[in-house]
């Protein structure tokens, strides 16, 4: 370290002093002649991390907490020493020497300790050599403050990029993946066998059971589904509701859904045909991709309604770092209504997200061979769905009917405004048409017919049946018996493509 000497303006320079006359010329270890060198590498420290540190000038100085005149010792800049410099007397070099480090604590042993005797060559060179490493450690720490300030700034950069980014490169993913098989557009055909329904024409087969498998939350809804079973049973057919923990994960209900599957087909000797809706086609597509070898002889196809197969950018939004679920605490109110509340799985969304369905279709595909119709909507958001009214339960009142029954009243909620909502978000935000939930390019299969009807239907709709429901157009429950009808029809032709193969 240079410094100026106030007496007589010149340099000094804090190095190994020689002693003449005690006789401890030979007792100086080889050692400290490479103090010198180590202010060299100090100084070039210094010079490499100024870069860094030239823009956070607050960074740059180290003050200590125990003296305020030390602030200006470490700001000093590290020179490097010649060898040359080394002739200087040895009384005048520990003099300045003491006056350099007086903000450590051997510079009290100078102060108060007048009577005691010099301090030898080994204490002068150890405390230079102290001194120096203890400057450059202040520099070190310097460069490390600043790397972590652009450290800092770099990852609100990349976080304030992924909250405006979100779902924009995931949302269709599937249909941009290598490999996939491509999709059929079955519209037209349902659109016939849907009125002919509405004229009375039915052909649903009773030779086989239809096993609905509800979405998430079903089990809070209690007319989840209810409509369509009692529809499929007025016409002969056996139709069971799948009683699976909708708010579970994903391999945990398809582990259930094999179960009922085997269940239903030993009980009956019918294959299945399967229709999941939401969450429940996930579920439902997981079992078949996981225990397909057992269950080959026993399904005889899947629908999919309104599903999000490869994801959906709620979920994500909601789930992932940086969005605006994270920046409000959703996630977390989220997290305390699955698990506390309502006593589910937080899985049982996080499989929803695009991260988990890449996942799991990178190592599960749906086996080629059975028969799947995809159906996915676009919700309304015009004004007149504001007041739409959809009926989820039936409240019983105390009141007796003449007949001696309990007065029931309908349970209503404006399902179909908050899908809306959520539709007209993903609109503005991503320029994708979705029923609320799931957009409509998450909701294709590759390899299954894809229908795609141009009426506005929300992701509520195909469950619960609304109030405004125009008698003309068809309720859910016609709905999913043309879906099934034309799966039937898909699994037909791909017996009859397989019988011409084998021959």
């Amino acid at each position: 370290m240079q410094r100026r000497n106030p007496h007589t303006d010149e340099s000094t320079t804090p190095l190994l002093p020689q002693q003449q006359g005690n006789g401890d010329d030979g007792f100086i270890p080889q050692i400290f002649s490479s103090v010198p060198a180590l202010n060299e590498a100090a100084s070039y420290l210094a010079q490499t991390t100024s870069y860094l540190t030239g823009c956070f000038s607050d960074y740059s100085v180290e003050h200590s907490p125990r003296d305020s005149s030390a602030s200006s010792i470490h700001a000093q800049e590290l020179v490097p020493v010649s060898s040359g410099e080394a002739e200087a007397s040895s009384s005048t070099e520990i003099h300045h020497i003491s006056s350099n480090i007086n903000h450590l604590a051997i510079a009290e042993s100078f102060n108060t300790a007048t009577s005691t005797p010099p301090p030898r060559h080994d204490d002068i060179a150890r405390t230079s050599s102290r001194d120096s490493l203890l400057n450059g450690s202040a520099l070190v720490e310097s460069s490390r403050s600043g790397q972590s300030v652009i450290s800092i700034f770099q990852s609100l950069v990349n976080r304030a990029r992924r909250t405006v980014l979100g779902s924009a490169d995931d949302i269709g993913w599937l249909q941009r993946a290598p490999g996939m098989p491509p999709v059929e557009d079955g519209t037209e055909r349902f659109l016939e066998i849907l009125d002919n329904i509405k004229h009375g024409v039915h052909r649903l087969p009773n030779s086989v059971v239809y096993l609905l498998i509800p979405g998430l939350f079903s089990n809070h809804g209690p007319l989840y589904f209810v409509n369509t079973k009692v529809s499929f049973s007025k016409l002969g057919l056996t139709c069971h509701i799948a009683k699976i923990h909708s708010e579970a994960s994903v391999e945990k209900n398809a582990r259930e859904l094999k179960d009922y599957i085997e269940e239903i087909y030993w009980g009956s000797n019918k294959r299945v045909l399967l229709l999941g809706h939401s969450k429940g086609g996930v579920d439902a597509a997981a079992a078949l991709s996981l225990y397909w070898s057992d269950l080959k002889d026993k399904v005889a196809g899947l629908a999919l309604a309104q599903s999000p197969y490869g994801g959906t950018p709620i979920a994500s939004d909601l789930l992932r770092e940086g969005q605006l679920g994270d920046y409000v605490n959703v996630r977390k109110l989220t997290e305390i209504l699955i698990c506390k509340v309502i006593k589910g799985d937080m899985r049982s969304l996080e499989d929803l997200t695009y991260e988990r369905r890449r996942e799991f279709l990178k190592e599960h595909h749906l086996p080629g061979e059975v028969p799947v119709v995809s159906f996915h909507t676009e919700a309304g958001i015009s004004p007149a769905v504001l007041a739409t009214l959809s009926h989820v339960a039936h409240a019983e009142l105390p009141l007796v009917a003449p007949a001696g029954e309990p007065t029931k009243f309908p349970v209503v909620m404006p399902l179909g405004a908050a899908m809306a909502a959520c539709a007209q978000l993903l609109q503005v935000r991503y320029g994708e048409k979705s029923d609320g939930l799931v957009t409509c390019r998450d909701a294709e299969v590759p390899g299954s017919v894809v229908v795609r009807p141009k009426r506005k239907l929300d992701h509520a709709w195909m469950v619960y049946s609304s109030l405004n429901d125009d008698p003309k157009e068809g309720d859910a429950s016609q709905v999913c018996e043309a879906l099934l009808t034309l799966l039937v029809e898909v699994g037909q032709k791909k017996m009859h493509e397989q019988a011409r193969k084998d021959e």
